[in-house]
């Protein structure tokens, strides 16, 4: 299985630690494409290494996207690509877990909460978790797309 995960990188690196500890759990369930979100190394200026710049970047993303079979974002922390992503993702009819701490303080976009739907078979979800939830969480989700 492909997993894309999603999490702030010029929006803000303040949830580092909490990516780290995702991607750590979603290699138990598949490929992640993009683990390189959770490296430390990688500041708020975003990839300095790709030569051909922004738009190489915007091209490999959307191919690894189109390849994903499910997006697992981390939304807590506000980002314009984070959001571009979930958009194209569900243009695309891709299955998407949105994690949302609200002990943060901040309130999550009524853009990416009212986009999930109450029905159980929906393809777009937000859960809200604490960091202790995120494992068990993330092994409920996995575990109910094993069944289907």
């Amino acid at each position: 299985m492909n997993i894309y995960f999603c999490g702030s990188i010029r929006g803000g690196r303040q949830d580092v630690n909490v990516y780290q500890r995702i991607v750590k759990q979603l290699q138990k369930y598949g490929n992640v494409l993009t683990e390189h979100v959770s490296y430390d190394s990688l500041s708020e200026k975003g990839e300095d290494a790709v030569l051909d710049g922004d738009k190489a970047i915007h091209d490999r993303d959307m191919e690894w996207l189109t390849m994903s079979d499910v997006i697992v974002a981390e939304v807590t922390q506000p980002s314009l690509g984070v959001g571009y992503e979930l958009g194209r993702a569900v243009a695309m009819n891709k299955r998407v877990l949105c994690l949302f701490r609200p002990s943060s303080g901040k309130v999550l976009s009524a853009m990416i909460r009212g986009a999930a739907s109450t029905m159980t078979d929906s393809l777009f979800h937000v859960q809200d978790y604490t960091e202790d939830e995120v494992e068990s969480i993330l092994e409920k989700y996995f575990d109910s797309l094993a069944k289907n």
